[in-house]
């Protein structure tokens, strides 16, 4: 059996717990690891980010099979588990540790985004503020933000807010 060629890339859309969940259920994902990028201190803290003075989003690094699911289709998911045209803020979270920003590893994967993004823009009243940069390191989170909605089942963040985002996931992913 031949290994599988997987590939990475790495989005932020608010906080890191909604966006993992949703993706934890799109198929042909391999595994999605919250953390930080896109600022310069280098191996930060949640509580660094969490000021806004690190430059860091609050970000996913999604690894996918691209035999079995898109870029297309993950950047299809990426805005319905958080809005686009919201600067530095998705929801309660404020700040730019919530910006929009789609962190890429390769020229294709740059290009796919920017032609994405041109291409939805349509259907919005307001200009899309999503960030496209090349990533340049990724810092993973402490471990107790990892599958955090897993570990949280039933508390009220988990239902209120991490909850409807996985459902409309998976709608998307049915229609």
């Amino acid at each position: 059996m031949a290994n599988k060629k997987l590939e990475n890339i790495v989005f932020g859309g608010g906080c890191f717990w909604c966006s993992e969940a949703g993706f934890l259920v799109v198929p042909g994902v391999e595994s999605v690891i919250p953390g930080y990028a896109g600022g310069w201190v280098d191996n930060p803290t949640y509580e660094q980010v969490s000021t806004g003075e690190t430059g860091h989003a609050e970000v996913i690094k999604i690894e996918y099979d691209p035999e079995k699911v898109s870029l297309e289709k993950l950047l299809e998911i990426f805005v319905v588990v958080h809005n686009p045209t919201s600067l530095n803020r998705q929801g309660n979270d404020i700040g730019t540790q919530y910006r929009s920003i789609i962190l890429w590893e390769n020229l294709e994967q740059q290009e796919l985004s920017k032609q994405f993004l041109a291409k939805i823009k349509k259907n919005y009243d307001t200009d899309i503020v999503t960030e496209l940069k090349k990533l340049d390191k990724f810092y993973p989170a402490e471990q107790y933000h990892h599958r955090y909605f897993e570990k949280h089942q039933g508390e009220g963040y988990s239902n209120e807010v991490i909850a409807p985002k996985v459902e409309k996931v998976k709608r998307h992913l049915q229609s």
